[in-house]
């Protein structure tokens, strides 16, 4: 059965390559992709947090999604994507309910910052970009400095990178826990 990856962001301020990248990637190992936004209006993604880049068109809206149709859940990085979505009553919905369903969420650069309003850090490791360590840390979570980190503690796994450098390290272990065998016995 082919996978199904869902990744979610805001309209505005995402980092081009931690949304474009790890998306390409997943498509080209066969897996499907469907990208949710706030709304289904073009998504603007920045270079650097500082410069408009490229513009995409979602597949759906946020309101939309099911975490149930979905195997694993991918938030891509960018200052104002991360800021605005941890505002984002459907955004935090989702998380909560991939992890509720034991459902593993990759998040890189600043998209750990989501978690925290979603309530979904304490006694996780995980890394981020250098600037939230401290807003995770005083979330209950334990900040490691390594380019990907996988985090089983709890029910469900959290795979998490520093910046767009690790993107190659983060693309290979969601493959890895895409291709896990989670079948029951």
């Amino acid at each position: 059965m082919v996978k199904k990856v869902l990744f979610i962001t805001s309209n505005v301020g995402i980092e081009r390559d931690e949304l474009i990248k790890p998306l390409e990637f997943l498509k080209s190992k066969g897996i499907e992709v469907i990208h949710a936004a706030e709304n289904i209006e073009d998504v603007q993604t920045m270079e650097s947090d500082s410069k408009p880049s490229t513009r995409y068109t979602p597949d759906t809206t946020l309101s939309h999604v099911q975490a149930e149709d979905y195997d694993l859940l991918v938030i891509p990085g960018g200052t104002v994507n991360a800021d605005t979505l941890r505002l984002n009553e459907d955004a935090i919905n989702i998380i909560q309910s991939f992890t509720d369903n034991q459902k593993p969420i990759a998040a890189i650069c600043h998209a750990p910052w989501v978690l925290i309003n979603a309530e979904r850090i304490k006694d996780k490791n995980l890394t981020s970009y250098q600037s939230i360590r401290l807003d995770l840390e005083n979330a209950g979570g334990k900040w490691v400095d390594e380019e990907v980190h996988r985090c089983n503690t709890g029910d469900w796994p959290l795979i998490t990178s520093r910046n767009p450098d690790d993107i190659p390290a983060f693309n290979a272990a969601i493959l890895k826990e895409l291709e896990a065998d989670t079948s029951p016995e």
